[in-house]
């Protein structure tokens, strides 16, 4: 069996084009024998005249001397022209001759450069599983190099033709180091993010798709879904297209950053705002200036923002409360009375996030709608969670991403703590994502974590939300290269990868474990624990992690 490279490549579900080149490589790593080594998604760049000329190889093949054949599969229909074959995309015609001759031209420039490897010989192959060449000797590839939809089944075998598989040279090592090193073939995490993004935000707006589809009058729609099953892709969705319809719809979460989070990404012509942030523009509204430095100023301005009557530039002809878990009664009248008469409202809750402990409020004559999937979190990460929930409470595993499992490290005083913290980012830094896309996210609540009073952790610099707010209203962090967040925060956001540190209890009563669900689902690719002595020593005796 042929080696892949790089790893991980089974673990990742993908669709489309993608899923194409992964089956591909499952007949490669079957059909090939272990003389080879199979590179995948190779990505070069050359300086040339001044300006980097970029360009991508679907598969490169190394045999045991080090010599390379490159391979560009290009999936559905292909174009015969005079000057060869070609892949026309929307607004652009892609000479694949062209293509596979640069790529071969560029690794053999820069293989040259390498000790010991300029006799490392480059050639190509066209893998074309769904198209049969009709006039392959005006192709501008030799036919010997083309694999089409004819051919498709003697892929291996016609890779072993054209590069056999060769004794073991001194150059090789240097050409798999070339590979790894000067074109820095590790899995490329940053790319993976995104597509994962892409394809979790797909498959969850299916959520916002069919809710919106119901029809019942008057429109009051209450989902209970749980993390990850696309509640704010069904807000983003209704509040569109009331903008579009010409409405205005208004959005009101509890969260402060999810508000902030939701106010940049929706559209203009509604208001998205944090219920607290609603009475404060309410009073202001009215003339009226909340004292914060003042006891209780908090209750005190939504006591007053209730008792104010709402004026139609404060009717809205959509209402969506998102983190109704978190709204007392009051909270609910007071936001439902900005809707106009037939306004369509929309409640968004998840009882496994209620940290508040705050009981569900009454909707009486609203339609219930119950989401149980969650397509965010890695499915690694819902079996840890199936693992500690209890049967009434279950959740279901539907995120196309099956990544590493839950890794879990435990520590023994404050020390061990920054130690653990630092060895966690590490380990993510090590699987290949960037700073951008981690966040510590502490069990605890900024006033009582050990985390927030350190500015760095080892090398790595810590950025976390002061507690201020500029001129424009939006949030002043410290400057640092890791984010810091606390899971009360946090809570309606994501990252990549998520250490979940601080992670202490005597025992895993209904508390913790909200607690403990809503800081593993903040993760998206990769979760790591950073949890006490004891605290690991119960998690570790109901699932089992590394």
């Amino acid at each position: 069996m042929a080696r892949i490279i790089p790893d991980g490549w089974r673990e990742l579900a993908v669709t489309g084009a993608a899923q194409r080149e992964i089956d591909t490589l499952n007949l490669l790593a079957a059909a090939l024998p272990a003389a080879y080594t199979v590179y995948h998604a190779v990505h070069w760049t050359n300086l040339e005249r001044g300006y980097a000329v970029h360009g991508e190889v679907d598969f490169v093949v190394v045999n045991a001397a080090g010599d390379l054949l490159l391979i560009e599969q290009k999936c559905g229909f292909l174009d015969e022209t005079p000057e060869g074959i070609v892949k026309r995309y929307p607004g652009r015609v892609h000479s694949i001759p062209a293509q596979l001759a640069r790529s071969a031209e560029a690794l053999r420039g820069k293989l040259a450069a390498r000790p010991g490897c300029t006799a490392i010989a480059v050639d190509f192959l066209l893998y074309a599983p769904d198209y049969k060449v009709r006039q392959p000797h005006t192709a501008g590839l030799t036919p010997e190099r083309i694999v089409d939809s004819a051919r498709r089944e003697a892929l291996a075998q016609t890779i072993q033709d054209i590069l056999p598989e060769g004794e073991p040279a001194p150059a090789a090592p240097e050409v798999h180091r070339f590979l790894r090193d000067v074109i820095q073939l590790e899995a490329d995490v940053s790319a993976l993010v995104g597509r994962a993004r892409d394809m979790v935000t797909r498959v969850a707006g299916g959520l916002a798709q069919w809710a919106r589809q119901l029809e019942f009058e008057p429109f009051r729609l209450r989902v209970t879904g749980t993390a990850g099953s696309g509640k704010t892709q069904l807000a983003l969705a209704e509040y569109r297209a009331a903008v579009e319809a010409g409405r205005r719809p208004l959005y009101v979460c509890f969260n402060r950053p999810l508000a902030d989070h939701f106010s940049a990404i929706a559209p203009a012509g509604g208001l998205a705002c944090s219920f607290h942030q609603l009475c404060h523009q309410r009073l202001r509204a009215a003339g009226r200036s909340p004292d914060f430095s003042a006891a209780g100023a908090f209750d005190r301005m939504i006591l007053e923002a209730a008792e104010l009557p709402v004026p139609e530039d404060y009717r809205f002809d959509s209402v969506i409360v998102d983190e109704g878990q978190d709204f007392p009664e009051a909270w609910r009248d007071l936001v439902l009375a900005h809707a106009r008469p037939g306004a369509r409202l929309i409640w968004l809750e998840d009882p496994l996030q209620n940290l508040y402990a705050r009981d569900p409020v009454p909707l009486a004559g609203w339609v219930g709608l119950r989401a149980t999937s969650n397509f965010r979190s890695p499915r690694a990460v819902v079996r840890m969670l199936q693992a500690l929930l209890p049967e009434e409470q279950r959740i279901e595993a539907a995120s196309p991403l099956d990544a590493a499992e839950v890794e879990l490290i435990d520590y023994a005083d404050a020390p061990g703590l920054l130690a653990g913290v630092k060895e966690a980012i590490r380990r993510c830094y090590a699987a290949g994502f960037r700073k951008e896309d981690l966040a510590i996210v502490s069990f605890r609540g900024r006033e009582q974590s050990r985390l927030f009073g350190h500015s760095e952790i080892g090398p790595h610099s810590l950025r976390h939300f002061t507690g201020r707010y500029d001129l424009l209203g939006h949030p002043v962090f410290t400057e640092g290269d890791v984010l810091l967040e606390s899971v009360y925060r946090f809570k309606g956001q994501a990252a990549a990868a998520v250490i979940l540190a601080e992670v202490d209890f005597d025992r895993l009563d209904d508390a913790t474990l909200r607690k403990l669900f809503v800081g593993a689902t903040r993760a998206t690719m990769k979760l790591v624990v950073v949890a006490s002595t004891r605290a690991a020593a119960e998690l570790r005796s109901r699932y089992d992690m590394r």
